[in-house]
């Protein structure tokens, strides 16, 4: 079950490879771009270091810490259309989660999708983006990740309206390969969310990044409550971000009570 939580759910990219300069960075004030962070699918280029803690896993009470390593690049594809490719790597420690299974340290499965997003928004102002969704089995031990090949399509909606950003995202990932061994994969995964962004460019954001497992008819939702604050350092924009989760539903071995999440994020606009 966390392989699927770590799907949503954003290595820091050299600015000078990206072609990029400071003097494209002053073309958004510090509010246009805490308000870009809230979608998914902007073009922007981001790369956010995810670090969250859970506990209560299973009858030892395990916990969890993982780091997920989330880039968000867009390509133009031509005048009208952008691809956005969002890439999930978790890193993770974790003790006790199937059990007396003692620690494991290292990567779990990469999720990568890839959204296919008109430019500009429709005349009511929704943007939106479609595409696949990828599961990749690079996990370095066989209790951080599903040992499964996986695939499927994935969706965003949202609009913003002034200071605020509403939508969904969502995806679905069945298993197609793997170790014969191993739980197949038959997961949706949804992410409803709304954030306000003020003029000094702090967003409040709150999210559940649920999903339902239904090879076992399981449902986990973490309801997520985050603080971010956009700043400059020697020019380069960073967001920095703080917050808590509450579990109002997760398996019998999953985690529950309250988790924690702190994030920086390097912003690298077009």
């Amino acid at each position: 079950m966390d392989v699927f939580r770590n799907w949503l759910s954003i290595p820091v990219a050299a600015v000078t490879l990206l072609g990029m300069n400071c003097g494209a960075w002053a073309q958004d004030s510090s509010e246009d771009l805490a308000k870009k962070l809230s979608n998914p699918i902007a073009s922007l280029i981001s790369v956010p270091f995810q670090f969250n803690y859970d506990s209560g896993y299973g009858p030892n009470d395990g916990e969890k810490y993982y780091v997920n390593v989330q880039p968000v690049i867009p390509f133009t594809l031509n005048e009208n259309w952008n691809v956005i490719s969002r890439t999930i790597l978790p890193i993770a420690w974790q003790d006790d989660i199937a059990g007396p299974s003692g620690d494991q340290f290292g990567l779990g499965d990469i999720t990568q999708s890839l959204f296919f997003s008109p430019k500009k928004p429709t005349a009511s102002g929704i943007i939106w983006g479609v595409g696949p969704v990828f599961l990749l089995p690079t996990a370095t031990d066989d209790l951080l990740g599903g040992e499964k090949w996986g695939a499927g399509p994935t969706a965003v909606v949202l609009k913003q309206d002034g200071p605020w950003t509403i939508g969904a995202l969502t995806n679905h990932i069945w298993s197609f390969a793997g170790d014969d061994d191993r739980e197949d994969i038959n997961a949706t995964f949804l992410q409803p969310f709304i954030s306000y962004t003020t003029p000094k460019a702090w967003t409040f954001a709150l999210n559940t990044e649920s999903t339902y497992n239904w090879e076992t008819e399981d449902w986990s939702v973490p309801i997520n409550f985050v603080v971010s604050k956009l700043v400059k350092v020697n020019k380069q924009p960073i967001q920095l971000s703080a917050g808590v989760r509450y579990w109002a539903d997760s398996p019998d071995n999953g985690p529950d009570g309250f988790g924690a999440r702190l994030a920086i994020t390097f912003l690298f606009p077009k």
